[in-house]
């Protein structure tokens, strides 16, 4: 950084600051851990009995924090510390599918605050009668990727239908994609105007005041890959057009580290159906209560506080299994 010619490409200048900035970042976070530990024995020397119950309570958070920092350093990928864009479509199942994504989306809302992320609906499409078609939500804060990757895949719901006259017990599927936001000058996503055909259009909402009477809802195709990315959350069409960039940006990203099959896993992996028979996660209300992950066999049974935010746990055994 103190190079002469470091600023002559200032795109990367800026990724190397941004770069060391995190490191410094990740260096006095450890020594400060470890001045804990050093701070505790040296305090355990003393073997002073007043000390004891002080000591105990501190070699016990000590202990938590290590379990989360040995936790953390498992999620090493390439953009396990970056924001993530998490998208939820309603799959086989009708209404009761569109239902079942909007109760996922609460549930990623709720987690996500719990978790202290910062969260952004960029668009989303409502279904005929309840729930949504799809959504497509902003989750910033550091391991958000890292987390919820975990979280990639068809989510199975069964529940007594309210949506049945006859209450009958009915299954759905929704899907869950996620992927990591990259910053616009990551030279790993190089986007040519030339190939985009971007369409305004006026938003879709519950009609009423909500009705945008002005075009700002934007729509992006991606004429070499045929991606089309929709954004209409926003009162303003350029920051529609900046957020649809954002969700284009991570698409392109997702198809060229496909074609690296060492990498298609921890990124989305294959595509598959939301239907019966290829879901990751199951969340059973009704003959009981359970909620359980296919892929780990981790189940829990308190289903309220799952589609409340509690996801950790869940969370944890998928990445710690991987």
């Amino acid at each position: 950084m103190v190079d002469p010619s470091f600023w002559d490409e200032p795109s990367l200048a800026q990724r190397t600051i941004r770069a060391a900035n995190t490191l410094r970042e990740e260096v006095a976070s450890w020594s400060g851990f470890t001045r804990r530990i050093q701070d505790a024995a040296e305090l355990a020397q003393l073997e002073d009995e007043g000390l004891h119950a002080e000591l105990e309570k501190e070699v016990e958070s000590i202990e938590k924090e290590l379990e989360k920092r040995s936790f953390i350093a498992m999620l090493s990928g390439r953009y396990d510390r970056e924001n993530a864009l998490l998208a939820i479509h309603a799959g086989a199942g009708g209404t009761d599918s569109q239902d079942w994504a909007e109760m996922l989306q609460r549930m990623y809302l709720r987690w996500a605050e719990k978790s202290g992320y910062e969260t952004e609906i960029l668009d989303m499409t409502e279904g005929e009668e309840a729930g949504i078609k799809s959504v497509t939500i902003a989750i910033d804060g550091k391991y958000a990727f890292g987390y919820l990757r975990s979280e990639k895949g068809v989510h199975r719901l069964v529940r007594l239908s309210p949506f049945d006259a006859a209450h009958r017990r009915h299954t759905s599927f929704a899907l869950v994609e996620v992927l990591p936001q990259i910053a616009m000058d990551d030279p790993e996503v190089e986007i040519d105007t030339s190939d985009l055909k971007v369409d305004v259009f006026k938003s879709s909402g519950a009609g009423g005041q909500n009705v945008q009477k002005n075009a700002t809802a934007i729509r992006i195709t991606h004429i070499p890959t045929g991606i089309v990315v929709t954004c209409q959350n926003e009162r303003s069409q350029l920051q529609n057009k900046e957020n649809a960039m954002r969700v284009l940006r991570a698409r392109l990203l997702e198809i060229k580290q496909a074609k690296k099959d060492e990498e298609v896993a921890t990124l989305r992996g294959e595509y598959t159906k939301a239907e019966w028979g290829s879901q990751i996660r199951s969340y059973v209300l009704h003959p009981y209560q359970m909620v359980k992950d296919h892929r780990t066999d981790y189940e829990w049974g308190n289903t309220q506080a799952v589609l409340n935010g509690e996801l950790d746990d869940f969370m944890e055994a998928y990445l710690k299994q991987i």
